[in-house]
């Protein structure tokens, strides 16, 4: 099977091709002066059934790049088209708030099923919606879910000793307890009021943080702010230190030094977002579902 990347995304595909034996091949991509882009697919090698890795942070030109490569993949003779997008883009706005407001989960949702038959994340940010196959409508067993909290579980093990994992706020709470489960550690789960995207406010768990290693955990890290307001109200309450963990991260503007300066000390993250806090790879995990769909599926 052949696993398209773009350039800008090679050493993930390297290690993805490698975890699951998979042929490689760059799409080439030009941008004209003014802005628009054009792909080259490796037409004399792409095969009736291929893989587009593409992860979705910066979205909005990466998805005119996913309609431009699905679309000339099909023309090219693709029977079969799997999207590996580590992260999943627009997975926020699952309502509209406010009279007027783009449902974009469900736009984009729509968009991908109509190119891809396949779509394999990992860690969508899905709030009121259960499954991935509600927000991009294509057969259950295509929508496929992978998570990094159990690697990530593994990576805390080995740095601190019975450590207390705190999730953010209420979300994060069936995925901080998966995390958990895996070596037995404490949990517990802040709350969280948004007033907007860099005003938040946070209330501690009832659970006793004073001489405890706490590890704030979650799916997605994008300000900083939230992280911070709650690592400083660990630190107040006697936590011995607070370090952050996370999937995807976004860490937008100076999110990183925010959260250094409310007192956080290691950072660590999947490489579903290439970043400099990295810690743990997604590969493997990838290349098995990868793998083990196309044997379930058959083709």
């Amino acid at each position: 099977m052949m696993l398209l990347y773009f350039e800008d995304e090679q050493m993930s595909a390297q290690r993805i091709a490698l975890a699951g034996d998979l042929q490689l091949a760059c799409i080439e991509r030009h941008r004209f002066p003014d802005g628009e882009i054009k792909l080259r697919l490796p037409f004399d090698a792409l095969g009736k059934n291929a893989v587009i890795l593409r992860t979705l942070n910066n979205p909005n030109e990466k998805l005119i790049e996913l309609l431009l490569a699905a679309q000339t993949a099909r023309a090219l003779g693709a029977a079969h088209l799997t999207l590996v997008a580590p992260y999943l883009s627009y997975m926020r706005q699952d309502i509209a708030f406010a009279p007027g407001e783009a449902i974009s989960q469900r736009i984009i949702g729509r968009f991908l099923a109509d190119l891809f038959d396949t779509v394999i994340t990992v860690d969508p940010h899905l709030h009121r919606v259960a499954t991935l196959q509600e927000a991009i409508p294509i057969a259950a067993e295509n929508a496929i879910v992978l998570s990094g909290a159990p690697l990530l579980a593994d990576l805390i093990a080995t740095h601190r000793t019975n450590p207390l994992l705190v999730g953010p706020d209420e979300e994060s709470a069936q995925w901080i307890a998966l995390a958990a489960s895996r070596h037995g550690f404490d949990y517990a789960v802040c709350r969280k009021v948004r007033n907007g995207d860099r005003a938040v406010q946070v209330a501690l768990p009832e659970a006793a943080v004073a001489g405890r290693q706490v590890v704030l955990l979650d799916d997605i890290a994008s300000t900083g702010h939230t992280v911070a307001q709650a690592a400083r109200l660990l630190l107040a309450a006697g936590a011995v230190s607070v370090d952050v963990a996370v999937t995807h991260a976004l860490f937008a503007g100076d999110a990183l030094q925010v959260m250094k300066d409310a007192g956080v000390g290691e950072v660590w993250s999947t490489d579903c977002i290439a970043h400099p806090s990295n810690a743990i790879s997604m590969a493997a995990t990838i290349a098995l579902a990868i793998g083990q769909h196309r044997t379930q599926a058959g083709y």
